[in-house]
């Protein structure tokens, strides 16, 4: 027997195997209670159009806010990691490590409510402290990813700009991060992934009924129904959302992830 056939059967028993399995577990399910639990059409159909006009709005808004500022503090992040100046190197490094050691949820809790019981009076817009507090989680991670794009274009790039009389932020600016950014766009996509699911935190700080996101919304209606449809009619809108990114960061990563760096 070849090896291409004994790879054709393992193959086969394999498949088979799986399909008994799929088989067994159907079999044994009990789908009136699965379905009377998680599948009431008729509470999913309540949700709507809420779902999609608050809660669907509301959660790509604090993500978009929370990756664009996130994003700003991790190109600082990443400049001040290859910066000559320790200070500035120590400092980024303790930023970096201090925010990836942290779950992202004991950010939102300090932001919430740590900051208005150690600043009386000093209270921040629910957005804002949303905004922030994703910032702050991803933007730790963003940071290492962006330093290692830009470690990755080549020096001669820098050399050949200085060459021609450009300053070194210049050059940077303008020669070396555009480069870098071809280079992590597939990352820093998986990065917006994370941040669309880490923004289902904010239903812990609470909100009033516009101010929801997908998470908060189907706490709401589980409690009010006393059925957890609602989670799977908002863990159908986070696919809506991460599928698309997926596939977008597929695309990406075969356009510019084996590209040469400094490529045209």
């Amino acid at each position: 027997m070849g090896k291409r056939q004994r790879a054709k059967i393992s193959r086969g028993i394999q498949y088979a195997i799986l399909i008994v399995i799929a088989v067994v577990v159907a079999l044994l399910a009990d789908w009136s209670t699965l379905l009377e639990t998680f599948g009431r059409v008729d509470l999913a159909i309540g949700m709507f159009p809420e779902v999609v006009t608050q809660a669907l709005k509301n959660t790509v808004i604090f993500t978009l806010l929370g990756f664009i500022l996130g994003l700003a503090i991790a190109i600082v992040l990443a400049l001040m990691r290859l910066s000559s100046v320790g200070v500035y190197r120590w400092l980024a490094f303790i930023y970096t490590e201090f925010f990836r050691g942290l779950p992202a949820l004991v950010v939102f809790l300090v932001m919430g409510f740590g900051l208005p019981l150690a600043f009386p009076g000093f209270n921040l817009p629910q957005l804002v402290i949303i905004m922030i507090a994703l910032a702050l989680v991803s933007s730790a991670y963003m940071a290492e990813t962006i330093r290692a794009g830009i470690q990755a274009v080549p020096k001669g790039q820098v050399e050949a700009a200085r060459s021609l009389g450009m300053s070194s932020s210049r050059a940077m600016v303008t020669i070396v991060l555009p480069q870098a950014m071809r280079i992590i766009l597939p990352p820093l996509t998986n990065e917006l992934i994370l941040l669309t699911k880490d923004s289902s935190l904010a239903y812990i700080l609470g909100s009033s009924v516009d101010g929801r996101e997908l998470t908060a919304l189907a706490r709401a209606e589980i409690v009010n129904t006393a059925n957890l449809t609602p989670f799977i009619v908002v863990a159908v809108c986070y696919l809506i959302i991460t599928i698309p990114l997926s596939y977008l960061s597929r695309v990406l990563e075969r356009k510019y992830g084996s590209a040469e760096p400094g490529a045209n």
